[in-house]
């Protein structure tokens, strides 16, 4: 593992435990709506239900993890919510096999999916804080980044393809058996984790509340943190009209489908590369106030979206500058983040954020999809693409050439004991 550098081998493994779970999550990219579609013939409604009951309810179990986390050491809490979502996805395979498989299951395994995603970040956010420098935040962040953009080339249509010869549910067997491996490169990261904080006397929720506080009273954050809640649930609102109106009103096969969203995701690997090099050579301020505001204007474009060949291009092309202006902003965001949180928050302000986050994309989806059911997909997919341009407005000003760049002083150095990572976000879910 000498090959990671000046990261060390202990981010090597945590990168490499990242990477095998990237990959299973987009091989299995769309599964969920493709099986509901296809297998279970879930009309828009259905499919948009499925989504936000699974993310809402999951956020809701989610309020105390924030504290929950903050009081416990952080890899063995990664390693648990890996195993916890494997279980929940091999459900699927069993559940088609035995010719029991139903929305209702879809929607268990969405629930248990979204609160170990939101635990699963909490403490990996606050352990990779702890694990690099705090010049080397962005670096590992970039890494992330690229790491899920490459498997975002590949997986699609690669699972697009192995559903067609082997049947709907291969790829989640597939993602089920990557949390097993991300189990086993953490558990392999080894060494030392800082102590966790002393448990207090405070409910859960009124610790997690104080997540949400050092947020909303950090006015940059909070400017951040209301813009990127906006844009992901607003990007993640049109998901399903979108899978409705290509995989249902246009006929396009799942291989197209997963081609639509693989090809694009070249454009990831570009901009997690750029994302240094823009935010020190023109500040993080700008990189955020502009490919934030950039990456808000594309969506509107999926109206266009018509069948054959046309219509794919559409889709690539849009998703194409989507993704480019999303991965430039994303680990400057998510490191501007942790920098500006002191080390003994950081699980409690992670959680809060993933929280909301989570709750308001269920919201938002289940109000898409009565408005396409009530409109059509088409018309949804507009109204979100409007909405999107609108939260341009809310991104922060004025955060400074340095912020990224800068030491945190209350931060450890590299190597005195470990840090975190997340899942991306802003366009599509795991």
């Amino acid at each position: 593992m000498r090959s990671f550098g000046r990261l060390g081998r202990r981010f090597g493994w945590l990168w490499a435990a990242y990477a095998v779970s990237a990959y299973g999550t987009w091989l299995g990219f769309g599964a969920f709506s493709f099986i509901a579609i296809r297998v279970l013939h879930a009309s828009t409604a259905e499919v948009s239900a499925m989504s936000a009951a699974g993310l809402a309810v999951g956020a809701l179990a989610a309020v105390p993890v924030g504290p929950w986390v903050e009081f416990r050491r952080k890899r063995p809490v990664m390693i648990m919510m890996d195993l916890v979502r494997f279980g929940a996805l091999v459900s699927i395979p069993v559940g088609y096999a035995l010719g029991v498989l139903s929305i209702a299951q879809l929607i268990c395994v969405s629930i248990v999916q979204a609160a170990a995603n939101i635990a699963f970040t909490a403490a990996s956010g606050a352990f990779l804080k702890s694990l690099v420098a705090p010049s080397d935040l962005l670096t590992a962040n970039a890494r992330f980044e690229s790491t899920t953009w490459s498997a975002s080339v590949v997986g699609p249509t690669v699972g697009g393809a192995a559903i067609g010869l082997f049947g709907p549910v291969v790829t989640i067997a597939a993602d089920a058996a990557s949390y097993l491996f991300s189990a086993l490169g953490v558990t392999a990261i080894g060494g030392p984790e800082p102590a966790p904080a002393r448990p207090s006397s405070r409910t859960t929720l009124t610790g997690l509340a104080e997540g949400w506080r050092h947020i909303l009273h950090h006015r940059q954050l909070r400017r951040l943190f209301l813009n990127s809640v906006v844009v992901n649930g607003l990007i993640m609102a049109g998901e399903a009209p979108l899978a409705v109106l290509m995989l249902g009103e246009l006929g396009f096969p799942a291989w197209q489908y997963g081609l639509a969203f693989a090809i694009p995701c070249v454009g990831g690997l570009i901009g997690s590369r750029l994302a240094r090099p823009l935010s020190g050579r023109y500040g993080s301020d700008t990189v955020l106030r502009v490919f934030g505001a950039l990456r808000c204007v594309w969506p509107l474009g999926l109206v266009l979206v018509t069948p054959g060949l046309s219509g794919l291009l559409v889709v690539i092309a849009v998703e194409l500058v989507l993704i480019v202006c999303c991965s430039i902003f994303n680990p400057v965001s998510a490191t501007y983040r942790l920098q500006v949180v002191d080390h003994a928050s950081v699980s409690r302000v992670l959680a809060a954020w993933s929280v909301t986050s989570t709750a308001t994309r269920a919201v938002l989806i289940a109000m898409w999809g009565v408005l396409a059911t009530a409109t059509s997909p088409r018309w949804a997919l507009g109204t979100a693409g409007v909405l999107l341009l609108a939260s341009a407005f809310l991104l922060p000003i004025g955060i400074g050439r340095e912020a990224i760049t800068s030491t945190a002083r209350d931060t450890p150095r590299r190597n005195h004991i470990p840090r975190n990572t997340s899942r991306r976000s802003c366009t599509r879910a795991p």
